[in-house]
């Protein structure tokens, strides 16, 4: 019989007012693809943190290939072969790629890079990670940056690999090849460990499944079985993955964005006369590959950056150049990419984040002093109505979860009459239960007349959501066509090729 190459046993972990993991047990043998999957909150990053030495378990015991071990550093999780590719590769931009895996390795100062030729060779071969040593990290795809991470992992002699998120900003086609990867690594002995929230990827990749539940592990399947089941030992009941439109339709168009042109921050071309209508009633998805345009787009729509040229019309009014508080009065809301520096204050409370846009106004306030009773009344309202796991209304936002922090953002900006919603990876980080949730109030919102700019990299949000899609690439706007008219495949071409592709698939 195979023994457990990692072994967790009774692993507890306690932070103010939160359990993030109570008597957690945990079996990975060689040669599986093991998943691990649960709602926000659930304890997921919590367990995989301790596995890597951020946290020290408060009780519990790990063992590697039969041995206890305690694991007091990111450094000693290396030492005993536990590597962890982070969702967002951390790798310095303007250094070349062997430069960046020189990095911590023991290879002198003299030529660092020199000493990882032959064994940077064995591993490419291997596993076939195809990636050009001497490129900077700045030219490379999301996919190619991750490959660094996998060879940096396998250099440093990870045998068990934490993937984190693995797939989030991956087109279809770059997480076909990361499949194969993860194959081959399995193939070689290594274990993998797989974090998603991705249900149809985990069917596709994983030998075994591990639910978490507010922090406990509520059970395991080998080999997973359908998605229903796993969606409802997360959430603790059934869940929906028909996603109706209802009978919404199309009306005037309500924003209007004529050949709109924007530098990016390091004073290079971001959007190249862009175009577009947005509808009364409509879901426009917009896909791309991160960098290619997103950010600066809703930026400009938000109010945060200045256009080189171009115009946006709200109703027909000249909006261009309007500040985030006018257009927030005049019925657009904004759910942000980057929800800890834009989306709350960390250091306020739930309370105080859920009433930002109405401080220091009625009913949050009386004269010169707030209202703490009407906050808190008004936190444990939404508290309860979006399920944010939060202790109590007085707990800072910075404790807790990504996904928990996102659902206090979408449950402040959804709220109220609205013309226009620029909703910006509105699900990512949450769990299938919460995206559901979040599907359904977008859609509540469309027919109710606003109209929704969705940018996600989820490609299957993009498609069941959208009446139409389009791609950003290399500042441009490919599309938009109908929805129903493209599948996954398409418009991750587009994603990768730009207006080639689409010219293509139109011919």
């Amino acid at each position: 019989m195979r023994e457990p190459v990692l072994k967790l046993r009774g692993i507890s972990k306690r932070f103010p007012g939160v359990v993030a993991n109570d008597q957690v047990d945990l079996d990975v043998y060689p040669g599986e693809v093991h998943a691990l999957l649960g709602e926000n909150g659930a304890g997921k990053t919590t367990l995989m943190n301790i596995l890597y030495g951020f946290y020290q378990p408060d009780e519990g015991q790990i063992e590697l290939s039969g041995r206890p071990v305690r694991i007091g550093s990111p450094a000693e999780a290396m030492r005993l072969g536990i590597g962890l590719v982070p969702q967002h590769p951390l790798l310095v931009r303007r250094h070349s790629v062997a430069e960046n895996l020189a990095l911590g390795l023991p290879t002198g100062w003299w030529r660092p890079t020199k000493p990882l030729g032959k064994r940077l060779h064995e591993l490419k071969q291997q596993y076939r990670l195809d990636v050009e040593a001497g490129a900077l990290v700045e030219q490379l795809s999301p996919g190619e940056k991750q490959r660094v991470e996998i060879i940096r992992a396998l250099l440093r002699g990870a045998k068990i690999l934490i993937l984190d998120e693995p797939t989030s900003v991956l087109t279809p086609q770059e997480a076909g090849e990361l499949f194969k990867v993860i194959q081959r690594i399995t193939q070689s002995g290594g274990a993998v460990l797989f974090i998603s929230h991705r249900l149809d990827e985990v069917l596709e990749i994983a030998n075994r499944v591990t639910v978490l539940r507010k922090g406990k592990a509520v059970g395991s399947l080998t080999p997973p079985t359908d998605k229903a089941t796993l969606a409802e030992m997360m959430v603790g009941r059934q869940v929906s993955f028909e996603r109706e439109r209802g009978m919404a339709k199309r009306g005037a168009p309500v924003l209007e964005v004529q050949k709109l042109s924007v530098f990016s921050d390091r004073g290079l071309p971001a959007l190249r006369s862009v175009s577009f209508n947005l509808h009364q009633g409509e879901v426009l998805g917009v896909a791309g590959v991160a960098g290619n345009g997103q950010s600066e787009l809703i930026q400009v729509l938000a109010g945060l950056r200045k256009a080189v040229s171009g115009s946006v019309k709200l109703d027909g009014r000249d909006i261009t150049g309007k500040t985030p508080r006018q257009l927030h009065t005049l019925g657009v809301a904004h759910v942000p990419e980057d929800r800890i520096r834009m989306g709350v204050v960390p250091s306020m409370s739930v309370a105080q984040n859920l009433a930002l846009r109405n401080y220091f106004r009625p009913p949050f306030s009386k004269g010169l002093w707030l209202d703490q009773q009407e906050l808190d009344q008004n936190a444990l309202r939404q508290i309860r109505q979006h399920e944010i796991a939060a202790p109590k209304p007085g707990t800072e936002a910075r404790l807790l979860s990504g996904g928990n922090i996102q659902k206090i953002i979408l449950a402040r900006e959804l709220a109220g009459n609205l013309k226009v919603i620029l909703a910006v990876h509105p699900t990512y980080g949450l769990d299938v239960g919460a995206s559901e949730q979040v599907h359904a109030t977008l859609l509540q919102k469309t027919q109710e007349g606003a109209a929704v700019l969705l940018v996600s990299e989820d490609l299957d949000e993009i498609i069941s959501l959208s009446d139409c899609v389009g791609v950003l690439y290399a500042g441009e706007l490919v599309g938009p066509v109908e929805a129903t008219s493209v599948t996954r495949e398409q418009i991750g071409l587009w994603m990768m090729r730009g207006e080639t592709a689409f010219t293509t698939i139109e011919a």
